[in-house]
């Protein structure tokens, strides 16, 4: 399990990289606000949008989740402190006024980075206008 990568999976790479040729900037792998040793993967800020790519196994997809049968009550417990673990932080950030989207790892990055960016720019808050000078 040591070599099961917890951060820059193949999925997150990609919608990082669709994120940002379509012009958005966000922080990677942020510390979730009031709540210790858990982090988002994809923040943005200003829009208060946090977004978690989470692996089928590890967060249990309803499609693709797997039980291990070698010490299957240890993995079992872990998946489901797993899966509260990941309720429990949806529910702080909603609370905090943070929109939360969560994504499975099967789900293709176009899909989530078109999702993503369309939300992200519906909540950006408009930039004031310059006043125009007289006399200009």
């Amino acid at each position: 399990m040591s070599r099961q990568s917890s951060r820059d999976t193949a999925q997150e790479l990609a919608v990082r990289r669709l994120l940002y040729a379509s012009g958005l900037r966000y922080r990677v792998n942020a510390k979730v606000p009031g709540l210790p040793r858990r982090t988002v993967d994809i923040l943005f800020l200003g829009p208060r949008v946090a977004v978690f790519l989470d692996g089928c196994f590890w967060h249990g997809c309803p499609e693709h989740a797997t039980s291990p049968k070698a010490n299957a009550e240890w993995w079992r417990t872990k998946l489901d402190r797993n899966i509260s673990r990941d309720h429990e932080t949806t529910a702080h950030l909603t609370a905090e006024g943070w929109t939360v989207l969560r994504f499975w790892e099967h789900e293709p990055p176009e899909e989530v980075a078109r999702t993503v960016h369309d939300l992200v720019v519906a909540r950006r808050r408009p930039r004031p206008q310059p006043k125009a000078r007289p006399g200009v």
